[in-house]
C-alpha cells in the first residue's frame, strides 16, 4: 500500500519497519506487560521513492535520529495506544520528509545601503550627539 507525502512522493508501506516495546515512564501495572511505544525505522539511503536531493536534505534534518547506516529510527510513546503511538511515529516521519521535500531557500545576496541612506544615518546620529551633549553637566569654569 503506497502513504502519500507529497504530490510527487509516495512511500510503499513495506518501506517502514515497525518494532514495539514497552513504554517508560509511571504508568501503573498495566505499563509492565502491554507493548504499547512504537520504535519506527526507516532506511534513508535504501528508499527507491525519495530523489537524490530529498534524500540528502532529509539525512541532515534527521539528526541524531539518523543510525550510521542511514536508518531514521523514530520512537513514539505518547499515547496509551499501540495504535494511536503507530499514527504518531508514521505522522512525525512524514512530516519530516514534506519539511526535506520543500525547495531550499533562494540564495541571499547582500545589498549595500544607498547613499541617502548613509547621509540620513550620520545626520540622525549628529542630531542623536547633539540632544546627549545637552543633558550633560555644565562645565564649571
Amino acid at each position: 500500500m503506497l502513504i502519500p507525502v507529497t504530490r510527487t512522493i509516495s512511500l510503499d508501506d513495506s518501506e517502514l519497519h515497525e518494532d514495539f516495546l514497552r513504554a517508560s515512564g509511571a504508568g501503573g501495572q498495566n505499563i509492565q506487560k502491554v507493548e504499547t511505544a512504537v520504535q519506527l525505522r526507516f532506511d534513508v539511503r535504501q528508499s527507491p521513492s525519495l530523489p537524490d536531493a530529498v534524500r540528502e536534505r532529509l539525512a541532515r534534518l534527521a539528526g541524531r535520529r539518523l543510525t550510521k547506516d542511514g536508518v531514521i529510527v523514530i520512537t513514539a510513546q505518547r499515547h496509551r495506544t499501540r495504535e494511536r503511538n503507530r499514527e504518531d511515529a508514521q505522522d512525525r516521519l512524514l512530516t519530516l520528509i514534506r519539511e526535506a521535500a520543500k525547495p531550499p531557500p533562494p540564495i541571499r545576496r547582500p545589498t549595500k545601503p544607498t547613499k541617502g541612506a548613509k547621509e540620513r544615518r550620520l545626520e540622525d546620529k549628529t542630531r542623536r550627539g547633539g540632544t546627549k551633549v545637552l543633558r550633560a553637566r555644565p562645565e564649571e569654569t
